[in-house]
């Protein structure tokens, strides 16, 4: 292995600590970072094209096989997160900009980071991806339709500015990922090793251009927003759980479909937010980034230590 894959590899294995890092910097020395607000969705971007150059059949094999698994852990996703974050803007009585952003990531697909924590938590990761690949897939329709029709009570939602920014920053460069893939396999293959590297310092960055930008905001309402995101974030896996239990799924794939549900792809949160509506809005994607790594990595390392008698 070079010493690149070496160094990509560490990094990736400790995302969670960089995001932290880096939302610190972007605290405490926002100039760095605020010229670069112009590029958060391109940096998106590189993250998707990354995720289209690792994408196989293999990933959708599961759909085919197991449609139903599938299906339950994509309406899983798409229902609870959404609803929960509807839920705690009106019981919390959010702010506007703050109920929007809540909801806005509570509307975005699965996180990139949910295969890692199903695999670390011994659960059903080939179900897990599949899961991931399919909310990522739909987003373009699904994440717009749920946005209007839970934060128009906020604020109005431009539904086909929405749809067109998720096919840009999403879409487009994740097919472009898999078209390269196949026109230059053994390049694309190569260029693999290095992705974890890439794709942390791209999403890292996001966040300091985000929490840099919001400041001020941060100061004002950033235990409100922090305490609202543990909510969102722990009551997602919990009830992701539930759900899977509810479907008589077995406990490895409980276990993925909770990573599905409560992780989210809050860079595409933060990318949307910025782009359509106020800095602050932005502010819960930054959170939720930071958070439901650490959520993420601390609920997998419990779960690999149970056996399914003492589920």
């Amino acid at each position: 292995m070079s010493s690149i894959a070496k160094v990509s590899k560490f990094v990736g294995g400790t995302f969670s600590v960089w995001v932290i890092v880096f939302a610190c910097l972007g605290f405490f020395w926002p100039a760095i970072f605020l010229p670069l607000k112009g590029y958060i969705s391109v940096f998106l971007g590189i993250v998707m094209f990354g995720m289209g150059l690792t994408l196989s059949s293999d990933d959708f094999r599961e759909v085919f096989r197991r449609p139903l698994d599938v299906l339950i852990g994509v309406v899983g996703h798409y229902v609870i997160m959404p609803l929960l974050a509807f839920a705690l803007a009106l019981a919390l009585k959010l702010p506007p900009e703050i109920a929007v952003g809540v909801i806005l990531v509570g509307c975005c697909p699965s996180g990139t980071s949910s295969n890692v924590m199903a695999l670390l938590a011994k659960g059903d990761v080939a179900l897990g991806v599949s899961i991931a690949s399919v909310s990522t897939l739909i987003a373009p329709l699904a994440t717009p339709t749920l946005i209007s029709l839970l934060a128009g009570r906020w604020m109005p939602i431009d539904s086909g500015a929405l749809i067109k920014d998720i096919l840009m920053v999403v879409i487009f460069p994740i097919i472009l990922g898999v078209v390269v893939k196949a026109l230059f396999k053994k390049q694309a293959e190569a260029s693999v090793q290095v992705l974890p590297l890439v794709s942390t310092l791209a999403i890292v960055i996001i966040v300091a251009i985000v929490v840099g930008g919001s400041k001020a905001k941060i100061v004002e309402s950033g235990l409100l927003i922090f305490a609202v995101v543990i909510l969102h974030n722990g009551l997602g896996y919990l009830l992701g759980y539930l759900f899977a239990k509810l479907f008589r799924m077995n406990y490895s794939k409980r276990k993925a479909v909770l990573f599905e549900t409560g992780m989210q792809n809050s860079g595409l949160g933060a990318a949307l937010a910025s782009a359509h509506f106020s800095p602050i809005a932005a502010v819960p994607s930054a959170i939720f980034s930071v958070w439901h790594n650490i959520s993420g990595s601390l609920l997998a390392t419990w779960f690999a230590r149970r056996t399914e008698k003492e589920q």
